[in-house]
């Protein structure tokens, strides 16, 4: 039996055979259904999941990098989370890197035998200066994409520690990476088409990985973004309005420490939280790894929840 036809992501889903006699109603409910496992399929490897987080914030507080590695639909999941992190946490482009077999063009169109081809998986990777202070996590739905995992095998000759995302167990990935994260969501509504509920299970664990990852170096004070730039007037309105929130100012008041904080949110929440001017909140920050909480805390000796 070839190895295909033992992966569960290839595998006829029971449910689904008659899918071309539905109507666009019943089709719709038969997705929600199956789509459900998705979510449930994250839950089981949350423990797996919390691993992820812990290792990407480690490596972001010592100035190393989160790098995704992936071919088709999980390449461009990578590449889409990889370029949500700069506008929504305020981090350079660098820190949180999407790389995708083929290249930019493979992103709206398919390059063929792009993710057959592991040598150029190690070559791209190789050509990012990988060192042991980044996290590569290799996305590969299959858990066997030749590009993903020559990424992956370069890595960790490069001394990095890898993550594996698959949509099946065992899995050549899983086995081959320092941390693997099985999402068995089942077999697709469409055999095959791993965009469906492998690829909404993979985009879920990829938020939480970020997402995950920028709350623990602080870039959120409780669920509010605070480290976001006010470069146009709904950021500088959304800037005031939490300014407002979280420090108890009026707009005014808000508007005007803002001026004085030169734009910058995290410092002008300390200036109002800790009741010091901006360039000394600035020092707080900068002593305490950019942490609202923690500069304000240094000064006052009071959580301010």
């Amino acid at each position: 039996m070839l190895l295909e036809d033992r992966l569960l992501t290839e595998a006829r889903n029971p449910e689904s055979e008659a899918v071309d006699r539905l109507s666009a109603r019943d089709l719709v409910a038969l997705m929600i259904t199956e789509d459900a496992k998705a979510v449930e399929a994250v839950r089981a490897e949350s423990d797996a999941i919390a691993t992820a987080i812990e290792w990407a914030a480690d490596r972001f507080g010592r100035g190393g990098r989160l790098i995704y590695v992936g071919a088709g639909t999980s390449g461009r999941l990578g590449v889409l989370d990889a370029s949500e992190c700069p506008p929504t946490f305020s981090v350079p482009p660098s820190m949180v890197v999407g790389l995708i077999a083929g290249g930019p063009t493979a992103l709206t169109r398919a390059v063929e035998g792009a993710e057959d081809d592991p040598a150029q998986g190690a070559a791209d990777l190789l050509a990012l200066s990988i060192t042991a202070l980044d996290l590569v996590v290799g996305i590969a739905s299959s858990g066997r994409t030749p590009y993903v995992l020559g990424a992956v095998e370069q890595a960790k000759a490069l001394g990095a520690s890898t993550v594996g995302i698959a949509c099946n167990r065992p899995s050549l990935l899983g086995a081959q990476v320092d941390l693997e994260i099985a999402l068995l969501v089942g077999p697709e509504v469409i055999t095959g088409s791993t965009r469906l509920k492998s690829g909404t299970a993979t985009k879920l664990v990829l938020n939480m990985i970020t997402t995950g990852a920028m709350v623990r170096i602080g870039k959120t004070f409780g669920n509010q973004m605070i480290d976001l730039q006010p470069s146009n007037e709904k950021l500088r309105i959304r800037t005031r309005r939490i300014l407002r929130e979280i420090a108890g100012l009026d707009d005014e008041q808000a508007a005007d420490l803002l001026r004085r904080s030169s734009g910058q949110l995290k410092r002008a929440l300390v200036a109002a939280m800790a009741g010091v001017e901006p360039d000394q909140a600035q020092a707080l920050l900068d002593s305490h790894g950019g942490q609202v909480r923690a500069a304000v805390m240094a000064q006052t000796g009071v959580d301010p929840r």
